[in-house]
């Protein structure tokens, strides 16, 4: 993830709080964002460097591009004081490592439906699917998460 993401994720984390968004929504967002920009390097990975026929390089490779989107994220978050506020927590869990938590499981729950639905149908069953349910899962979960932080 490039610097000028980092500084836009913690510039709209303090939007969204400037707005009384509550941080597990913003960040159940940026959980999500991180985990479709990591897919997305790890495709330009294997098209741009990888050749067909060594599957096993790129396996070594996604845990490595995903763990390292995470704290190219959360490493700025943590410095900046964003993370790690006493009272900023739910459940006992910080806020914005709960909410990136559950959207980055939301997200892989969204990319999973449509995979599941490509294989069972056999094809997709509207224009650009696979797209629409992971953001649709991610605004589902949003308005939850809304609710469950504001009572």
């Amino acid at each position: 993830m490039c610097p000028v993401c980092t500084v836009t994720v913690i510039a709209g984390l303090g939007i969204s709080r400037f707005f009384g968004i509550d941080d597990t929504v913003t960040a159940l967002w940026i959980g999500g964002f991180i985990l479709s920009f990591s897919f997305v390097t790890i495709d330009w990975i294997n098209r741009r460097w990888l050749k067909p026929g060594k599957g096993w390089v790129s396996s070594i490779w996604k845990p490595a591009v995903i763990i390292l989107m995470y704290l190219f994220v959360l490493i700025p978050l943590r410095m900046n004081g964003s993370i790690g506020i006493l009272q900023n927590s739910l459940w006992g869990i910080d806020k914005i490592v709960l909410g990136v938590a559950i959207g980055s499981i939301i997200f892989l729950f969204g990319v999973w439906a449509d995979k599941k639905i490509r294989k069972v149908r056999g094809k997709q069953l509207f224009k650009f699917q696979k797209v629409a349910l992971p953001v649709a899962s991610l605004i589902i979960a949003s308005i939850v998460l809304y609710f469950v932080t504001k009572y």
